[in-house]
Order: C-alpha cells, then sequence, then structure tokens
C-alpha cells in the first residue's frame, strides 16, 4: 500500500552555511563596528547577541535574510525572549523547531479525514504517515495538505510504492 510521512525539520546544513554568511556580514559592516554583534549556532538553538534591541534586531533581520536565501523557511525559527546581560547587552535564544508537534499532528489527521479523500492518516512520533490505496489519492493528499496547513513548513518524504 502506497504511502509517505509529512515531516518539519530545517535542513541544519544550510542553517550553518546561512549562520556562517550572517557572521561574515555582521562582522563587516560599518555599523557593527566595535560591537559585540554575533550569531552563534549550538546544536538546534540559534543566539543572537548584539550591544542593544535595535541592534539586535538588525542582527536578526541578517539572519532571517540569509537563511532565505539559503531556503530554508523562516517558520522554523521560534524566537525566544530577549534577555539582557551583562551593561546593556541583550542576547535573543532561537530554537529552531523539530517535528511535528502533537497538537499540529491531530490537526493534520482531522483534515485527512474531514477531506473524504480514500486515504488515512496516523501520528507516527514527530511524523504523519499518510497511506492509500492509489498514487494520485497521496499526491492529492499533499496538495491539499500544502494548501490546507498553510503555517506549518510541511515536507514530505520516505514514498513508498
Amino acid at each position: 500500500m502506497p504511502s509517505f510521512d509529512t515531516v518539519s525539520e530545517a535542513n541544519l546544513a544550510e542553517v550553518k552555511n546561512a549562520v556562517d554568511q550572517a557572521s561574515k556580514e555582521i562582522a563587516t559592516r560599518f555599523d557593527f563596528k566595535g560591537s559585540d554583534a554575533r550569531v552563534e549556532l549550538k546544536e538546534r538553538d540559534l543566539t543572537a547577541y548584539a550591544d542593544s534591541d535595535f541592534q539586535l534586531a538588525q542582527v536578526r533581520d541578517v539572519l532571517t535574510n540569509k537563511l532565505v536565501k539559503r531556503s530554508v523557511d523562516v517558520r522554523f525559527l521560534d524566537m525566544g525572549k530577549i534577555e539582557k546581560t551583562g551593561g546593556d547587552k541583550v542576547k535573543q535564544v532561537i530554537k529552531i523547531k523539530n517535528g511535528i508537534e502533537t497538537e499540529d499532528a491531530k490537526k493534520i489527521v482531522r483534515v485527512v479525514k474531514d477531506s473524504k479523500m480514500k486515504v488515512q492518516a496516523s501520528i507516527q512520533g514527530d511524523a504523519v504517515r499518510i497511506t492509500g490505496a492509489k498514487r494520485d489519492d497521496l499526491q492529492a493528499a499533499m496538495a491539499m495538505l500544502r494548501k490546507e496547513i498553510a503555517d506549518l513548513p510541511l515536507e514530505f518524504n520516505n514514498f513508498r510504492d
């Protein structure tokens, strides 16, 4: 029986490349000269540092531009709270989402069931597996999910025929 998995995971290699490019741009920009502006990547967390809230916004802007150019969906980013470090310096932890959360997985299953298509959806950990009798039904389900679930960056992989 044909099936595929619906997942939501960022390409970490592209994220690392975007962080490297953003770091280079921040190091060469005149408005960041002599400041503590930088971006660090540790596993699935990005940390943006700056001397003020305004500079932090500029650092985030440079980072998101580089991510978009590397074709990484910015909906993967979960912006944390801005924290004060020593003096007037600030930092912000930006988490990179991985996997589909339970509420979102239930929403995907509900959308598939409400569509009355001849496919079934089941939650498999942090992915949703869609199975159906025909490949055409699965392709229609992919198109429907892209249209209905616009707030999540969905990818479809592990296609079995």
